[in-house]
């Protein structure tokens, strides 16, 4: 259990203690999401640092959180992490299966010092399986769950959708979800666990829905063929006259009749119904060649104010200035960098971003003051 103490900032997870061994993607993501929402994430760096390979003053998943270096190779690295597990709530790691437990710092010892300890294990095949010993990456993991092959065109291969539906989608809120479940398994009972979350796994679970279509005939198994995939033309998205794209999701009756009326369709010339998926090849050829008449930013004023379920495509850099999102403050500004804000949002215990990434062994003396841990700030030699 952890020790009562100092935890900086606020939000609802405020006073939970997360000791995170460091690692890239899903693991420090899911890390920065509890940081994010409250909780004390001590990060445990490595000597000569690693991660994504960018200078760590630019790396946001850090942010929130406090580091300390450890050497866990060293004859005190393993002490220093049980130390730092004794008192927290939740570790988070994302080695390969086996790791851990040979660097000392497995689920087994660290619980053996705190029984109520959760255990996140983030890995992109789970910790049994045959592929479980093997390297992986984001694509690998949603090329087998089938996830992959549903993105696309029919007639091209499968489109990446960068590393946002496994690594994060099928691996990060997974974790986040099992350890805070866990959790609270854990403060009713007395009782911690480890949450095996593999992004195999997550990312399956991701297409519940998927499946159940499948079984009931209303989902074809190939890519471009479905209402949700691009095959349907009011589903998608269009090139306008100045080589931007418009998004369209006009799924239903109402809001595909205002799509319709608004782009001009269907008062000058005859066009296929909406429900002849026969003819949706002739109907997408319509709507394409209409929406090749204006500008992006001309077909946004004409849809703005309408529940036709249309908006324009986009990129990163201009997202954050889009009026909704920027009435809402989705992104804010922190130490010069913009970024996604904390989400979700909450009425009594609202999160922040309190602080930037976090600087590799930057917090040592704090952390070692505030959890109680003095072996962190010991010197190296004499270990």
């Amino acid at each position: 259990m952890a020790v009562a103490g100092k935890t900086p900032g606020h939000g609802p997870l405020a006073g939970v203690r997360v000791v995170e061994l460091a690692g890239i993607g899903p693991g420090p993501f899911a890390a920065m999401l509890l940081a994010d929402l409250g909780a004390d994430v001590v990060r445990v760096d490595r000597p000569g640092g690693g991660g994504l390979g960018i200078d760590p003053a630019y790396d946001i998943t850090n942010r929130n959180k406090r580091s300390v270096i450890v050497d866990l190779k060293s004859d005190d690295g393993r002490a220093r992490v049980l130390d730092l597990a004794e008192r927290a709530d939740i570790l988070i790691e994302g080695y390969r299966p086996g790791v851990a437990e040979r660097l000392g710092v497995g689920p087994d010892a660290c619980r053996a010092r705190n029984p109520e300890l959760v255990y996140g294990r983030m890995t992109g095949w789970g910790q049994d399986g045959p592929l479980a010993p093997r390297a992986g990456h984001d694509i690998a993991y949603i090329a087998v769950t089938g996830a992959l092959g549903m993105i696309g065109d029919a007639d091209a291969p499968p489109a990446v959708p960068a590393n946002l539906l496994g690594d994060y989608a099928g691996g990060s809120l997974y974790l986040v979800t099992g350890v805070l479940a866990a959790l609270h398994h854990a403060r009713a009972t007395g009782e911690g666990q480890v949450v095996d979350a593999a992004i195999v796994d997550g990312t399956a679970h991701l297409t519940s829905m998927i499946y159940g279509m499948l079984a009931a005939g209303s989902w074809q198994d190939r890519r471009r063929a479905n209402l949700l995939d691009g095959g349907c033309p009011f589903y998608g998205t269009y090139e306008t006259a100045d080589g931007q794209y418009m998004a369209v999701g006009a799924l239903e009756e109402q809001f595909y009749d205002e799509f319709v009326d608004l782009l001009g369709l269907g008062v000058t010339e005859q066009i296929p119904a909406r429900a002849d998926a026969a003819r949706w090849d002739e109907l997408r050829e319509a709507v394409a060649a209409r929406f090749k008449t204006r500008t992006r930013d001309e077909w946004t004023a004409v849809f703005e104010d309408s529940d036709a379920c249309v908006a324009p495509v986009l990129s990163l850099r201009e997202a954050p200035a889009h009026p909704h999102l920027a009435a809402r403050g989705t992104f804010t500004d922190h130490g010069g960098i913009t970024q996604p804000a904390p989400a979700p949002r909450f009425s009594a215990t609202p999160a922040s971003v309190r602080s930037g990434p976090a600087r590799p062994g930057a917090d040592t003396e704090d952390v070692a003051r505030d959890w109680d841990v003095p072996r962190l700030t010991r010197d190296w030699e004499g270990d």
